[in-house]
This record gives structure tokens, sequence and C-alpha cells, in this order.
């Protein structure tokens, strides 16, 4: 069940979310009547998330993108604190950022060649 966050909550929660959460591979949907449904990201590691009041700003960091949300005027988290799933931000322009957040894709454990 999605939750709303008080903007008074967004900085810590955010620096909790990027503390509890280094392990997770990101995607970013970027959603608006004017753009229709876009791919800002996908399957990239997070690095963090962060909000900054004094610009009014929530930046993303992945490994090679820092996504910007300018002006954002809800919050809202879809999961618990170690079960997050999504984040959906949306701006002051009503256009919805959708962050998904995923496991790594694990690969099988390599197993020891025998000597012939």
């Amino acid at each position: 069940m999605a939750r709303k966050l008080d903007k008074s909550q967004w900085r810590a929660s955010f620096d909790a979310i990027s503390k509890a959460l280094p392990a997770k591979n990101v995607e970013i949907e970027v959603a608006s009547l004017r753009l229709g449904n876009q791919v800002a990201a996908a399957r990239l590691p997070l690095i963090g998330i962060s909000y900054d009041p004094k610009d009014d700003l929530i930046e993303v960091a992945l490994e090679g993108i820092d996504h910007l949300i300018y002006r954002p005027r809800e919050v809202w988290l879809e999961g618990g604190a170690l079960d997050l799933s999504a984040i959906e931000i949306i701006d002051a322009e009503g256009v919805r950022q959708i962050i998904a957040l995923r496991d790594p894709v694990m690969l099988p454990a390599r197993q020891a060649v025998r000597a012939r």
C-alpha cells in the first residue's frame, strides 16, 4: 500500500533510504500528458537519493546519471522500510517520476573446475 510522505520528512527519509538500499537497481519512468511515458533510466545501480530544501529539488544518483526532479510537490512510497519497491514523485507541473527499485540479478555461483 502506498503512503504519502509529508514534505518535512523528505530529507530524513531519503537519507535513510540511501543507507538502507545501496544494492538496488533502479528504473525511472517519467509520465505526463505532454510527454507520454518515457524511461529515463533502466536497471542502473542506485548510489543515493536526496532532497535539497534550499533548491527544492530531489536528486536520484545512479551509476553514470543524476536524475533531478525540480519543485517536487508530492512523494509516495510503495512498500515498507525494508521492502521498498517504488517511489513516486509528482513535480509542480504534475509530471510523475516513478522510481522502481529492484534487486540486482544474481548470477549462479561459479563451480570449481576439476583438473583432468
